[in-house]
C-alpha cells in the first residue's frame, strides 16, 4: 500500500509547484464549468424548454435533470478508461485528452438545434454529448488530483491539492458568472431565443487556454520514476481489484468518502440554486447572483480545511463535517426558505393545504393523472405549493382552518391567492438576502470541511502504480451515482410528497452511510495520511 513517502518522491521548486497548481486547478475550473453549465441552465428551465418539452413543467424539469444525471452515470466508465491510460501512459497526457473531449462536447450542446427544429434527434444528441462529458470528467479529476499530489512536498499535499477542490467550486461560479454576463449584455428575448447557447460555445475559448497551460507541464515525478524502473502495472484496472487490501480501500473511498462529500457539495450548489429559483420563487437572475456570491464567499473553506488536514490528519475534518451536516442541514434550508420568500413561508405555516380524497396517488411522469385527487396533487406540484394528503370519501382541498372546500383547479388558484400564496417571482429585502447568504456560506462550510482534504486523502490511499485507476473508479462511482442523481431524486421526492424540504432526506441518509463507513473503515498513519 502507498505510504506518505510514496507520494512525495522529490521536492519540486517553488516555481514548479505554482505552475503545477495553477495549470491543474484552472483546467479543473474549466472542465467543471463545461459540465456544470448544463446544470446551471437546467435549474432555470431553459434546457427543459429547448430539448425536453413535455407539456408538463414538472416532467420537463425532471427530464432535464435526468439528462444532467446521464453525464454522471458515465463518469465511472470514463474513470476506468482514462484511469487505465493514466497509469499506463502517464498523468499529463491523459488529462490533456479528457479536457479536449470535454470542451468539444460542451460546445456541441450549444450548437445542437432544439426539439422544435429537429424533433427527438435533439434530446438524443444532447444525451450523447452528456455521455461524452461524463467520460471526460471521469478521467479529469483523478488525473489532476494525482498529478498535484505527486508533486507536493510532505505535509503540504492537503493544502496544495485543495486548490483542485476549490477548482470544482470555481467551475460552478464561472458557469454562473458567464450566464449572468451574457444575460446582462443582451435583451431578454434574445437570451431566451439563442443567447443561452453562448456559454456553451464559450467552452472553446476555455479549452484553448487550458491546453496552452497544461502543455507546459512535465510528467509527474512519481510516474517518471515508475516508468524508468519498469514498475508500471500491465493491467492497472485488474490490479486495482486484486492488489492486497485494495478492494477494501476502494469500498471505503466509494461509500465513505465520495458518496458523502458529493451529496453535501451538490446540495450546497445545485439544490440551493434550484430551491431559490423554483421552490421559493426568487427572481431568477437575483437567485443566481445570490448563490454565486454565497458560494464565492465560501471558497476559502476548501483551502482552509485542506491546509488543516496537513496538521490534524485527513479523517478528522471529514468525520466532523459529516456530523455537522446531519445536525444543521435542515435548519440551514429552513432559514433560507423563510428568508427567501417570507410570505410564501408564512402562508405554508399558517394556511396549510390539505388534499382530501380516495386513491390520492400521484406520478410526476404521467401527463394526465388517473384520479381527480391525483389531478389536484399535480396542479399543486406544478405550482410548487406544499401540501399534505388526508383520506376522505370525497375529493376536495382545504386551505387553513376556513372550512372552504375547493374541488377544481380554477377555484384552487383563487383560494390560494386569498390565503396569501403569492406565486409570482419575489425580490427579498436586503436583510433577508443577507440571511440567505449566511445560509449559503454555512452550506459551503459543510462542503469545505468534507471536500477540502479529499484529493490528498485519496491519493495517499492507493499504491502509485494503480493510483490513477484506484482513485478514479470509486470516486466517480460515488460522485456519479450518489451525487449526479441527487437533483433528479430530490426533485422527484419534492414533487411526490409536496414537501419542499423532503428532498433533503436523500442527502441526510447518504451522509449517515458515509459517516459510518468512514468512522469504521478509514484510519491514518503516523503522519496523518489516510489508510484504509
Amino acid at each position: 500500500m502507498a505510504s506518505a513517502s510514496d507520494t512525495h518522491i522529490e521536492e519540486p521548486s517553488g516555481a514548479d509547484i505554482k505552475l503545477v497548481i495553477s495549470a491543474s486547478a484552472l483546467g479543473t475550473v474549466f472542465e467543471w464549468y463545461d459540465f456544470f453549465i448544463y446544470g446551471t441552465l437546467a435549474a432555470s428551465g431553459i434546457i427543459g424548454r429547448a430539448f425536453f418539452p413535455a407539456g408538463n413543467e414538472t416532467v420537463q424539469t425532471l427530464l432535464a435533470w435526468a439528462g444532467f444525471a446521464v453525464g454522471f452515470g458515465f463518469r465511472p466508465l470514463g474513470a476506468v478508461l482514462f484511469g487505465y491510460l493514466g497509469d499506463r501512459l502517464g498523468r499529463k497526457y491523459t488529462f490533456l485528452v479528457t479536457i479536449t473531449l470535454m470542451g468539444i462536447a460542451t460546445a456541441g450542446v450549444g450548437l445542437t438545434p432544439t426539439t422544435a427544429t429537429i424533433g427527438f434527434a435533439a434530446p438524443a444528441i444532447v444525451l450523447l454529448l452528456r455521455v461524452a462529458q461524463g467520460l471526460a470528467l471521469g478521467g479529469e479529476y483523478g488525473g489532476a488530483a494525482v498529478y498535484v499530489a505527486e508533486h507536493s512536498p510532505r505535509k503540504r499535499a492537503g493544502f496544495y491539492t485543495s486548490f483542485i477542490q476549490a477548482g470544482v467550486v470555481g467551475g460552478f461560479l464561472l458557469s454562473l458568472a458567464v450566464i449572468l454576463l451574457v444575460k446582462a449584455i443582451m435583451p431578454a428575448d434574445m437570451w431566451a431565443a439563442w443567447g443561452w447557447r453562448v456559454p456553451f460555445v464559450f467552452s472553446i475559448v476555455l479549452l484553448a487556454i487550458s491546453l496552452w497551460m497544461r502543455l507546459k507541464l512535465s510528467e509527474s515525478p512519481v510516474f517518471q520514476k515508475m516508468r524508468a524502473a519498469g514498475e508500471r502495472e500491465a493491467n492497472p484496472i485488474k490490479a486495482s481489484f486484486t492488489y492486497p487490501g485494495n478492494l477494501k480501500r476502494m469500498i471505503v473511498a466509494l461509500f465513505g468518502i465520495a458518496a458523502g462529500l458529493t451529496v453535501i457539495w451538490y446540495t450546497a450548489m445545485f439544490t440551493v440554486l434550484s430551491f431559490l429559483q423554483t421552490t421559493m420563487r426568487v427572481e431568477e437572475t437575483l437567485a443566481q447572483v445570490i448563490t454565486g456570491v454565497g458560494v464565492a464567499a465560501g471558497v476559502g473553506w476548501f483551502l482552509l480545511f485542506g491546509h488543516l488536514s496537513d496538521k490534524v490528519g485527513r479523517k478528522k475534518p471529514i468525520v466532523v463535517g459529516y456530523v455537522l451536516t446531519l445536525v444543521f442541514l435542515f435548519p440551514i434550508f429552513w432559514l433560507m426558505g423563510s428568508a427567501a420568500n417570507p410570505g410564501l413561508a408564512r402562508a405554508a405555516e399558517t394556511q396549510p393545504v390539505v388534499v382530501h380524497g380516495t386513491a390520492c396517488t400521484y406520478s410526476p411522469f404521467d401527463k394526465v393523472q388517473a384520479t381527480p385527487c391525483g389531478q389536484l396533487l399535480d396542479h399543486l406540484s406544478k405550482k410548487g405549493v406544499p401540501y399534505s394528503v388526508a383520506a376522505a370519501p370525497d375529493t376536495y382541498v382545504t386551505i387553513g382552518s376556513g372550512g372552504e372546500r375547493v374541488t377544481t383547479a380554477e377555484a384552487l388558484d383563487a383560494a390560494l391567492a386569498r390565503a396569501g400564496y403569492d406565486l409570482a417571482p419575489v425580490v427579498p429585502p436586503a436583510r433577508n438576502i443577507a440571511l440567505i447568504l449566511v445560509a449559503i456560506v454555512a452550506m459551503s462550510l459543510l462542503s469545505g470541511i468534507t471536500y477540502g482534504p479529499v484529493a490528498a486523502l485519496l491519493s495517499e490511499m492507493f499504491p502509485p502504480a494503480i493510483r490513477y485507476s484506484s482513485l478514479s473508479i470509486p470516486y466517480h462511482l460515488g460522485t456519479g451515482y450518489f451525487g449526479g442523481f441527487l437533483p433528479f431524486i430530490s426533485q422527484y421526492i419534492v414533487a411526490k410528497t409536496g414537501d419542499p424540504y423532503a428532498g433533503l432526506w436523500y442527502t441526510w441518509w447518504v451522509v449517515v452511510l458515509a459517516l459510518v463507513v468512514t468512522a469504521i473503515g478509514l484510519t491514518e498513519d503516523r503522519y496523518g495520511a489516510a489508510v484504509a
